[in-house]
């Protein structure tokens, strides 16, 4: 097993006014490797509280579940044998009210694109190949919502 750590760090502003909810929701996301990323609540959550050039929970969650199932689907594509050359995703994610007053994120779209040195594996195999990604994803693994693959129906 392992442990995972990120530090996350908020301060009040001179002249925000916390009381009223008039404060900037940006901040600081270090992880232990040293990365530091700007950090802020979603722009269609708290408007102009938010800071523009920062990167949301919700748009994390879809990252962290577009890299898990790109690492793993690397390894399990070099495991069968196939060469990749490069792999892009354009995942989306989809917040939605659950109940009255609850959000979620429920779905995740993953669109990967991948480049093939070689032979590159036939629709059945890359289907499979997806599928096998999706369900050894640790991050897949840890949520509820639902994670599709809308990988092309070839490979290129």
């Amino acid at each position: 097993m392992s442990t995972h750590i990120a530090d996350v760090a908020w301060a009040l502003k001179p002249g925000e006014d916390f009381a009223a909810g008039r404060y900037g929701r940006g901040h600081t996301v270090t992880f232990d490797g040293g990365v530091t990323l700007a950090g802020t609540a979603s722009e269609h959550v708290v408007g102009k509280w938010a800071a523009r050039e920062a990167v949301d929970p919700e748009e994390m969650l879809v990252a962290a579940l577009s890299s898990c199932h790109m690492l793993t689907f690397l390894h399990l594509a070099r495991l069968a044998g196939f060469g990749v050359t490069a792999y892009r995703d354009h995942a989306e994610g989809v917040l939605e009210e659950t109940r009255p007053g609850r959000r979620a994120v429920t779905r995740v779209t993953l669109r990967p694109d991948i480049d093939w040195a070689g032979t590159a594996p036939d629709t059945e195999r890359l289907a499979a190949l997806h599928e096998a990604a999706h369900e050894e994803c640790f991050i897949a693994n840890s949520v509820r919502t639902e994670v599709v693959v809308a990988a092309p129906l070839s490979p290129r």
